[in-house]
Order: structure tokens, then C-alpha cells, then sequence
């Protein structure tokens, strides 16, 4: 009978140790890279490649942003600051948009003439779901968003689950 719960407590330990399925996420060194021209967001830990999910932009156009209101999504290396359940969106992941690099960007092309002297740099980029039963427009390369990258519920509550606060975000043409 010894033996029996020795074999047991065995048995639970390795079980409550071991997942076949989840990866504790919280325990760092994941990334994302969101790819532009392929319409896809792909986490990676340090041993590679996890998962990809399509998404959809603000903009057909998938140059970088380049001032508020175009609808652009920006380019670069952010950090995932802040992350809250969204009334509309299903899950909101806040980036740390715009950056030094982003301003240094924006002041470039201002003083270059390229935007409008009186053009602001924007703030408020994210990645978040869908309007409630609207995943469609994810399946239909529908951008529709501000400049924030939009991935289908379902899979924003996963990625939103999964990455801290802290996690780097590469978002590239």
C-alpha cells in the first residue's frame, strides 16, 4: 500500500510539473513580430517560433506612420506598456508609441517638408480584437483600425493571456 502512494505522489508531481499543452508565458523571453506585408502577428520564445495569427491595420497603405490621423501603423521595436479588457475591442495591449525613435522620425520628416508643419505625432497605438461577431474583417484583410494592429478575438485573448507587460513588440513593413 506504501508503495501504491509512493507511485501516486509520483505520478501528481510529474503531472502538476509537466504541461504537454501551455507554456508559462509569464517567465519572459517571448517576443512578437507583427509583419506588415504578410498580415501576421508572430510570437517567438527563445527557442523559436510558437504561433501566428493574421491581422488587419488601419491603412492598404503599409508604409510606416507618419502623423496622427493617417491611419498608419508604425514601424519599429516597442514594449508592450499596459494591457485592459476593452469595452469595444474585446482586449487592448497598449504600446509604448510613439518612442525617441519615433519622435526623431516624425521631427525628420517634418523638418524635411514631408508632413504638415502643424502635424501631431499621435499616441494611442495597440493591439486589440474585433467589434463583437466582426472577426470577418480579419479573414477579409478588412483594415479598418486607427493604426493599431487588430487580430480576431479569440486570438487577442490568447496573446493577451500569454504576454506581460514588458514583452517587445518588432512591427515591420
Amino acid at each position: 500500500m506504501k508503495r501504491l502512494g509512493s507511485l501516486i505522489l509520483l505520478t501528481v508531481l510529474f503531472f502538476s510539473g509537466t504541461s504537454f499543452y501551455y507554456r508559462n508565458y509569464s517567465q519572459g523571453g517571448y517576443y512578437i513580430i507583427i509583419d506588415k506585408s504578410d498580415y501576421e502577428l508572430t510570437v517567438y520564445d527563445a527557442s523559436g517560433w510558437l504561433v501566428a495569427y493574421p491581422v488587419v491595420f488601419g491603412n492598404k497603405n503599409q508604409g510606416d506612420k507618419m502623423y496622427e490621423g493617417d491611419r498608419k501603423t508604425p514601424d519599429g521595436t516597442f514594449t508592450i506598456v499596459s494591457k485592459r479588457v476593452h469595452e469595444k475591442w474585446d482586449r487592448f495591449l497598449m504600446l509604448d508609441y510613439p518612442t525617441p525613435e519615433s519622435y526623431e522620425k516624425f521631427n525628420d520628416r517634418k523638418n524635411r517638408g514631408l508632413i504638415p508643419s502643424n502635424a501631431k505625432i499621435g499616441g494611442g497605438v495597440g493591439i486589440h480584437g474585433t467589434w463583437p461577431h466582426e472577426d470577418y474583417a480579419i479573414d477579409n484583410y478588412d483594415n479598418w483600425t486607427q493604426g493599431c494592429i487588430s487580430m480576431k478575438n479569440e486570438h487577442v485573448e490568447q496573446v493577451y493571456k500569454a504576454m506581460p507587460v514588458g514583452t517587445k513588440v518588432t512591427i515591420r513593413p
